[in-house]
């Protein structure tokens, strides 16, 4: 599977090991940055992701902040992008499983690089269950 990944000052350690870690389980990965931890603003690189997903329909993103609240939220202003903040593994299971999400948000500040693989592990387990979910993920594009 293909992702694109991009984070805030906040998340650049926790985004170069989740990099890593996917590129490790064979995943492409392209990094939108940043490369450094220089004060940048978070939906810059929220909507590079975003926009990356909707160009490449077949592709996942993960976004990285502090919290990842604030990537979420941006993410989340483009139609067609679920954009889901998880904490653990099972909201991670969850969000791909009943919500058909298509970019993972977490943050540095929350979480460690343990429970980070343990999310990315259940994220790339997970699969959209369709069935009784598809009506209610079709409700959530209002125009």
């Amino acid at each position: 599977m293909k992702f694109y990944i991009a984070t805030d000052h906040a998340g650049i350690d926790l985004k170069d090991y989740t990099v890593e870690l996917l590129q490790q389980k064979g995943h492409e990965v392209v990094d939108l940055g940043p490369f450094s931890k220089d004060r940048v603003d978070y939906p810059d690189y929220a909507h590079k992701v975003a926009m990356s997903v909707l160009e490449d329909a077949s592709a996942q993103g993960v976004l990285i902040c502090g919290s990842g609240i604030g990537m979420s939220i941006a993410a989340n202003r483009h139609i067609g992008i679920r954009a889901a903040l998880c904490h653990d593994a099972y909201t991670a299971s969850v969000a791909r499983g009943h919500n058909d999400a298509n970019i993972l948000c977490f943050g540095e500040r929350i979480v460690g690089k343990g429970v980070a693989e343990s999310i990315i592990d259940a994220w790339l387990a997970g699969s959209f269950e369709g069935g009784r979910h598809c009506g209610r993920v079709e409700k959530i594009e209002i125009n």
